[in-house]
């Protein structure tokens, strides 16, 4: 209970609040963060029949091999994304009176979905409701409007999306792994504004970091980069890696929010 008085106490004193999130975020909202492989073959149980797991399937080399493989994964998890609803842990941040931005690495868009502004988020690695070619053909990217239809039992995608250029399967703009074919002019976009964002902070900055873990720590380092550089405050709410934080909370987001909220 220390640590939530003192964890409200700094977000009270604060005008900046950098909000940095990873998969842990969302699963107070029902989705699945794929912790190790187990954790992912309960989500796919196909996967595990076909001994792939989510660094092997969440690779760019299946949309020219197998695309109906690869839109079956990754429509799979646009459906689940569009039927989400982020869970109260995102309104209380969202409520917070101080200047926030997001720094995610989380392809979901919950984000959004809670409230919080376009203008005011990097997607490091992208989002699954943008596409971009394949090949890619050129440095084109648009919104995914697409309904894909997946036959669960084959785990196949009966249906999949075109470049609108040059007619060849459509991917999601997201960072896969092994993956020099990303199209980053949003995240360019995105990053520009961050910058933008963190050169008028004057005053006290505080982070609030939530569900981020060490196996893929682009969002742990930007937390620790960021701390480091204005000398702000570092929140690390989770419940199994909360170590090297200034204050470190052992517990899952909507939990910790929830009762950060009640004292402020």
């Amino acid at each position: 209970m220390n640590e939530i008085k003192a964890a409200a106490k700094a977000i009270k004193e604060a005008k900046y609040l950098l909000i940095t999130a990873g998969a842990g975020m969302g699963v107070d909202s029902g989705l699945p963060d794929f912790r190790g492989d187990e954790g992912f073959w309960r989500a796919y149980p196909i996967a595990k029949k076909l001994g792939l797991n989510f660094q092997a399937l969440a690779n760019p080399r299946w949309f020219d091999i197998n695309p109906r493989l690869a839109w079956a994964f990754y429509g799979h998890r646009l459906n689940l994304y569009r039927s989400t609803t982020p869970h109260e842990g995102f309104k209380i941040l969202l409520n917070m009176p101080q200047e926030k931005f997001v720094f995610t690495s989380n392809v979901d868009g919950q984000f959004q979905k809670a409230g919080f502004s376009e203008n005011k988020i990097v997607e490091i690695h992208g989002s699954i409701h943008y596409l971009q070619c394949t090949e890619p053909c050129s440095d084109e990217i648009w919104e995914n409007n697409e309904i894909i239809e997946i036959d669960m039992e084959k785990f196949e995608a009966l249906n999949f999306p075109y470049c609108k250029e040059c007619g060849r399967i459509a991917r999601p703009n997201i960072l896969m792994f092994g993956d020099f074919r990303f199209v980053e002019k949003r995240v360019d976009r995105q990053l520009e504004n961050f910058n933008r964002w963190l050169s008028k902070i004057d005053d006290k900055l505080v982070i609030v970091e939530i569900g981020a873990g060490k196996a893929v720590p682009t969002v742990r380092h930007m937390s620790e980069r960021i701390r480091d550089m204005y000398k702000a405050k570092l929140i690390r709410i989770n419940p199994r890696e909360s170590d090297g934080a200034d204050i470190e909370i052992k517990k899952g987001a909507k939990e910790v929010l929830t009762m950060i909220s009640q004292y402020l």
